[in-house]
């Protein structure tokens, strides 16, 4: 399965609903490029829809943590919502619940954010 993603604002929050398996870096390429633009523009809110997501791994992990960092050194902030059971598992095991803040909704995500 293919990885994609799509990117809308609401207000001054970026939502990505991310798509399909996130299983390579390679794979998250696009996506780590829009995000050094839309940063470079000051978009520092963003919402990650993972709704659509079925399945995600170590390298793809690594490519939320990687946003995560860049967005909070710049004082931003990164929401997860949405959460499959597999998807919000894989955060517990990892520990990664600890470090994203995690919603079951997209409206609840872009509240915390305001």
């Amino acid at each position: 399965m293919q990885f994609f993603h799509n990117t809308t604002q609401e207000f001054d929050v970026t939502v990505i609903s991310l798509q399909g398996e996130l299983i390579d870096r390679n794979q998250g390429k696009a996506l780590l490029s829009e995000i050094d633009t839309l940063v470079a523009e000051r978009h520092l809110k963003y919402v990650f829809d993972l709704a659509g997501l079925k399945y995600i791994n170590s390298s793809g992990l690594s490519v939320l943590i990687n946003i995560l960092t860049k967005v909070r050194k710049l004082g931003g902030e990164v929401i997860i919502s949405s959460v499959s059971a597999k998807v919000n598992e894989l955060l517990i095991i990892t520990k990664l619940h600890t470090i994203f803040t995690v919603t079951d909704s997209i409206d609840k995500a872009i509240a915390k954010l305001k």
